[in-house]
């Protein structure tokens, strides 16, 4: 007999045996075992992924100086990054249909962290840039794979919470990058703090790959054209997929736009500060790990339509706080943009795996496709409004891209909520 937890008292692994009816067989429960193995795994990924993909951005000024390249020039470390990595994801799931989930994750984390040392190494500024684009090409097989995963294998209750905890480990690996390569740069150079952060990706790759527990719930398909671009089409054919899409672009544009420029801002006077206490900022990063694992648990408890907005409303406030002069008021808006980066990000892509049905790979690409691409066009465009107008030009455009979040978020709102699980009187309807 099953406890009231619904974890089967004879399956210490956490899954649970379904009857008749029931809507999720043998998926993984929050609160079980397997639950916290397969969110070590996916904690490490997100570690290393992010911390592989940003260690550059604390360090743009450094390739500034060092290469003699503007601001807009510098974030092209990141920008093309994030834009081979969007196009190339909407393939990824495809592939991981074919040849396995962690299979294909377990791939990208060890050449993305072999990619991340040489990239260490390079003198010239043209072969860091390839280098950084091939990186792109070969992180692509973690992000988009890995929300299928929890599509996939996590009970509809517990995957609000797996996807927090899951982008927490983004946050982190997001805010340690950063951190690392900044702080070290002050000290011994930004070729050895490049390094260190390769390091760490390549043993977090090795402990994802010895703790992911293999997948249960995904059939291998044959890699077809045709039949990839019919499961693209499904993700169209709901009516808020295309707009979860478009958040995705928003709130990555907005948030990498921040953190692209506000380095600038605060190394040149009156600030004046290092380039080690620039780093040191990016910790407010850790606000992350709790928001993005809070918020999705409280949108799957009261709904992620009533939820999502707060984030756009939260990350407006800390635009505004960043205009100001006070370097403390500067921070608060960091951490209020952060906060709400975060939160929304992890409901719109557990909403995303929700809506998404039968094609939960693709419409996971899509989402991350639209998400990346917000990273590398609002990341570079933002860097002609510093040029142009300084932080202030950069808070106006970060603001529009937030604005327009907001009306997304009034559409998604008043979206018909999808049907509770079918079976009457054995699970609680989910709220979207």
């Amino acid at each position: 007999m099953a406890r009231q937890d619904g974890v089967d008292a004879g399956s210490p692994d956490g899954y649970r045996p379904s009857p008749p009816g029931a809507e999720a067989p043998g998926f993984i429960r929050h609160g079980t075992p397997l639950f916290r193995q397969a969110n070590l795994a996916l904690f490490a990924a997100g570690l290393a992924t992010f911390g592989l993909l940003y260690c550059t951005q604390p360090l743009m000024p450094e390739f500034s100086r060092d290469y003699g390249v503007s601001a807009a020039a510098a974030s092209l470390s990141l920008s093309l990054t994030t834009g081979v990595l969007a196009f190339a994801m909407l393939f990824a799931g495809g592939v991981s249909d074919a040849w396995g989930r962690k299979s294909v994750m377990t791939a990208s984390l060890i050449s993305s962290a072999l990619l991340v040392l040489l990239t260490a190494l390079v003198p010239d500024w043209h072969m860091l840039l390839i280098l950084r684009t091939l990186l792109g090409l070969t992180l692509s097989g973690l992000p988009a794979v890995a929300m299928t995963y929890l599509s996939e294998e996590m009970h509809p209750e517990s995957i609000g919470l797996g996807m927090g905890l899951y982008i927490s480990g983004n946050a982190i690996g997001g805010m340690g990058g950063r951190l690392v390569a900044g702080v070290l740069a002050d000290f011994v150079g930004w070729r050895w703090g490049v390094a260190t952060v390769g390091l760490i990706g390549l043993v977090s790759g090795l402990v994802f790959w010895r703790s992911l527990p293999p997948s249960r719930h995904h059939v291998r398909h044959p890699l077809q054209l045709r039949a990839l671009l019919g499961r693209f089409a499904l993700a169209f054919r709901d009516a808020g997929l295309p707009w979860l899409f478009a958040e995705g672009f928003l709130l990555l544009g907005a948030f990498v736009t921040v953190y692209n420029y506000i380095g600038y801002r605060l190394l040149a006077p009156p600030y004046g500060l290092g380039q080690a206490m620039v780093g040191a900022i990016f910790s407010v990063y850790l606000i992350g790990t709790f928001s993005s694992a809070w918020m999705g648990h409280l949108a799957g408890r009261l709904g992620r339509r009533k939820v999502l907005w707060t984030a756009f409303a939260l990350m407006l406030l800390g635009v505004g706080l960043t205009v100001l002069r006070p370097l403390p008021l500067i921070v608060l808006g960091i951490v209020a943009i952060t906060f709400g980066f975060f939160g929304g990000h992890s409901i719109a892509s557990s909403w995303v795996g929700r809506r998404a049905g039968h094609a939960k790979a693709q419409a996971s690409s899509m989402y991350l496709f639209s998400y990346y691409m917000g990273s590398s066009l609002a990341g570079a465009g933002g860097g002609l409004f510093y040029a142009s107008h300084g932080w202030n030009g950069v808070a106006v455009f970060v603001t529009a891209l937030i604005v327009a979040g907001l009306l997304v978020a009034w559409r998604l709102y008043r979206l018909p909520p999808l049907p509770g699980p079918p079976s009457p009187g054995t699970e609680p309807p989910i709220p979207q």
